[in-house]
């Protein structure tokens, strides 16, 4: 009888969604210092996961995915293979096939059929917020010792284990752990959790202030406004105050990195009037991707081509790369290998039938997340699980328009998807929780 009692929690503890867990860990490693940003071990590890994910299948014998999800997760497959075709090499084509393959198909697909209820979800996004919150430890011992990546020629910015290579990892990482927080505060799980998520939440405001990303910012506070407004306009109030509040302790009270952060925050507003050189960058990227679109409209310049036209495309104000330095690594000039705006290069490389299948696919997980959200806001169960998933997909689509896909911290927006792929796509028949 004492077996039979402890065989669930066993069976919890062997969760299928065990190796997705093991791809975040996995981000916590530190990259080597003047790392190139490819692919690390993370990678290799959710390549594994979808083997698994193959062999599980293959040994229940079950259908895959809904008609549904098979669609709207195989959608950008016909836009990548004919921008393979196209590319200026079969080398190329095939690398970046794989590539996108990966983060927008293969992962995300496996962590929807390794997700078995929600329990599996909410590991998955406290695995997120603890790694956020490693992340962000090293980030703020960088910005307090003066080891971090060079910001204004100072070594003060907050990039974790990622490197000054890749000075949004760190940022992405944070950001993702808070909307998993704030989604799991809002929810009705037992008020212990609730008040750990909203603690760690508030925590994590620290290190994303000293990333100075304003593209993770503004993807924050716009994701963070749709969580509090999917859980009812009362508690978005109340919540809005904490933050708030919240916030002027930090900056005003303790004055943390308040120069810095005022002037950053300032040239949000100033990115037509008075642009820095960062800004008239990717202006400057952004027409040279209209361009390349406007040469081929319907499939592209060919994936991985962005680089070989860019300087057909480019006016004299695009500078020679980004500086790069501190964190452990030595000066160097950064070339500007894409427009830093998702929607622009994909739309440079696959043309508009890349575009429409890859946009269309991410669309339609949003609406069938956000319909779902609003069924369950009322009575239903999983509430904390609807917003943890429709944040990860706004606040991704939401950075979309300031950055692409690279770097090591790539993986972890196919998790992300793979976990509102979940929420939006699969059969609610089977859970067995009631909360």
């Amino acid at each position: 009888m004492t077996s039979l009692v402890l065989t669930p929690p066993r069976s919890r503890a062997l969760s299928p969604v065990l190796p997705v867990v093991a791809v975040v860990a996995l981000l916590a490693l530190p990259v080597g210092p003047g790392g190139e940003g490819g692919a690390g071990p993370a990678d290799a590890l959710s390549a594994l996961a979808v083997l698994y994910c193959a062999i599980r299948l293959l040994r229940d014998r079950r259908r895959p995915l809904s008609r549904t999800a098979a669609v709207v997760l195989g959608l950008p497959v016909v836009g990548l293979a004919v921008a393979a075709v196209g590319a200026a090499s079969p080398g190329e084509g095939l690398t970046g096939l794989g590539r996108y393959l990966q983060v927008f198909v293969l992962v995300p697909a496996a962590v929807l059929l390794l997700v078995r209820d929600r329990g599996d979800l909410r590991l998955l996004a406290w695995s997120l917020v603890a790694l956020a919150g490693w992340q962000g430890a090293v980030g703020v011992h960088q910005y307090m010792t003066g080891t971090g990546a060079s910001y204004q020629g100072e070594p003060v910015r907050a990039v974790g284990t990622f490197g000054a290579q890749d000075v949004m990892g760190m940022a992405t990482v944070v950001s993702f752990g808070l909307v998993c927080a704030v989604g799991l505060a809002l929810g009705r799980t037992p008020v212990r959790q609730r008040v750990a998520a909203a603690l760690c939440a508030l925590v994590l405001l620290l290190p994303l202030a000293l990333s100075f990303s304003r593209g993770a910012w503004i993807a924050t506070a716009v994701t963070c406004t749709v969580q509090l407004l999917l859980a009812g306009l009362r508690r978005a109030l109340a919540v809005g105050a904490t933050v708030t509040a919240a916030a002027v302790i930090l900056v005003g009270g303790f004055g943390v990195g308040s120069a810095m952060l005022q002037e950053r925050i300032i040239s949000i507003t100033q990115v037509t009037d008075a642009p820095d050189q960062s800004v008239t960058d990717r202006y400057t990227m952004w027409a040279a991707a209209a361009g390349m679109w406007r040469e081929q409209p319907l499939t592209g310049v060919g994936l991985k081509g962005f680089p070989e036209y860019r300087d057909a495309h480019a006016s004299l104000a695009l500078s020679a790369g980004s500086d790069t330095e501190g964190a452990g690594a030595a000066f160097r000039k950064q070339p500007l290998l894409s427009p830093h705006n998702m929607y622009l290069l994909v739309l440079a490389e696959q043309g508009l039938i890349g575009l429409l299948a890859l946009a269309g696919g991410w669309l339609a997980l949003l609406v069938c997340a956000v319909r779902r959200v609003v069924r369950v806001r009322a009575h239903g169960p999983g509430l904390d699980c609807g917003l943890v998933a429709c944040g990860l997909l706004v606040w991704q689509l939401t950075d979309f328009a300031y950055a692409d896909i690279g770097g090591p911290s790539t993986v972890l927006m196919a998790v992300c998807l793979g976990m509102a792929a979940w929420w939006a796509l699969a059969p609610r028949t089977g859970e067995v929780e009631a909360r």
